[in-house]
């Protein structure tokens, strides 16, 4: 096996196509390797094999280059896996209503490696899960199938950390942490992403390497609440939290800087945080700084809805019955990834307020609402702009023109503070996050 990933002799099978997956199995197509690429959505496995990519991060063009290598094969049938050295899992692992973990898909993964896979493989998982995963829901079926760790089967958990739109790090230049469940494996999953990926972060078990993802996104989920929550308590002591920010990230240590907005959004920063707060409690363990940051969080979009009210009060509007364009619906900005989206959830609250609501966004022009329509984007003519009551930055992509947005709309609730320092005599904003109200005669 060691041989095989040195040599680049190994077929690579990467299972799930989505955001993680599909740049993965490109980047080993591009360094030479044999791929597979299976997904259980024929559909999107069809538009794959014709060379239309949905993931932004990877064009149509370097899918075809791939393609026309004859080194990158594509089936929505898992019997592929049979061909595969190493099986790479990149499936998603939502949350339930309940907010507990949704393992259903490694499940299914699972299931069809145990079924197919040679009489010697490499398995790596890189979903988001709780540390144990590996152990247990990866190691588990393959003992029970008769595989030997550490012989003829090995296992690693090197979790995705994948940044849609990020054009400075993406997947060859993002350090690979690799944790295996045993020495072995450890060592073969060292061996087959350095051949990929330019630094690898070796750590001495699955389970390390587990919760080193969790870490790294909790983190980010309680500095973003914190800062959320000094938004609003800034709000209510009439201070500007922005100026507030930039004074503080003038201090070059003991400082790092987060901004305030309307929510989070991902596949990440939402849910990985839960998932350490479930498997806590298991060890008898509450944490309440996990819990209060997720309700921060997840109670953003509302307050954002809250100011859209009462921007539109300002000008004797009620909510109900007013024209509202959402300006930019991805989770994060020059994305077309809505997952989790805090604009998906203003949307809905607008909705059920009784607000004719329309959304503005070229990178993510449509979406599915909550009652299973599909809703379309308008046109970006800027001119539109002007006949809404009121216009909401949620996504300040760089595809918009930022100071016609602020010319030609009305009334605008910008919550990313993205048309600060563009316009000081008129009349064009209310935002209670960037503490900026109307007056008769500009902005104070």
């Amino acid at each position: 096996m060691k041989t095989k990933f040195l040599n680049k002799e190994a077929k690579i099978a990467v299972i799930g196509l989505g955001y993680v997956g599909l740049p993965l199995a490109v980047a080993f197509v591009q360094k030479g390797f044999q791929t597979i690429g299976y997904d259980t959505r024929a559909k999107k496995v069809q538009s794959l094999v014709a060379g239309v990519s949905d993931i932004a991060d990877i064009s149509n063009q370097t899918l075809q280059a791939c393609l026309d290598t004859n080194a990158f094969e594509l089936s929505a049938s898992p019997e592929i896996l049979h061909e595969a050295d190493a099986i790479i899992i990149c499936v998603p692992t939502p949350l339930t209503e309940a907010m507990e973990p949704d393992m259903s898909f490694i499940r299914s993964a699972m299931q069809d490696i145990s079924t197919y896979a040679k009489e010697e493989v490499f398995v790596s998982l890189e979903s988001t899960t709780y540390p144990g995963t590996t152990r247990e829901l990866i190691c588990a079926p393959m003992l029970e199938k008769g595989y030997t760790l550490g012989q003829n089967f090995f296992a690693c958990y090197s979790p995705e950390r994948v940044d849609p739109g990020n054009k400075q790090f993406q997947t060859l230049n993002t350090p690979k942490v690799v944790g295996g469940v045993d020495a072995m494996s450890k060592e073969l999953g060292e061996i087959l992403y350095g051949q990929v990926i330019d630094t690898i972060v070796p750590v001495n078990s699955a389970e390390v390497a587990e919760m080193s993802k969790l870490l790294e996104n909790t983190f980010r989920s309680i500095n973003i609440a914190f800062i959320n929550e000094m938004a609003l308590l800034a709000e209510k002591m009439e201070i500007d939290i922005w100026e507030t920010i930039e004074a503080a990230s003038s201090k070059p240590f003991g400082f790092m800087k987060f901004t305030p907005g309307p929510g989070i959004g991902g596949h990440c920063i939402p849910l990985d945080p839960m998932y350490l707060s479930w498997k806590a409690k298991s060890k008898n363990f509450y944490s309440r700084f996990i819990e209060l940051a997720h309700e921060t969080n997840h109670l953003m979009p509302e307050k954002m809805v809250d100011h859209a009210a009462e921007a539109l009060n300002l000008h004797q509007k009620s909510i109900n019955g007013s024209k509202i364009l959402l300006v930019g619906m991805a989770y994060k900005e020059n994305s077309n990834d809505l997952r989790e989206s805090p604009g998906l959830h203003m949307y809905e609250q607008l909705v059920l307020r009784g607000a004719d609501v329309s959304f503005c966004d070229p990178e993510a022009p449509t979406f599915r609402d909550a009652d299973g329509n599909m809703q379309h984007s308008i046109p970006l003519n800027y001119q539109a702009f002007a006949l809404y009551d009121l216009v909401v930055i949620v996504t300040p992509h760089k595809v918009f023109d930022l100071k016609q947005i602020g010319t030609e709309s009305p009334l605008i609730l910008d919550t990313k503070n993205a048309l600060k320092d563009m316009f000081q005599e008129k009349k064009w904003a209310y935002g209670k996050v960037q503490m900026k109200q109307v007056t008769a005669k500009g902005v104070k």
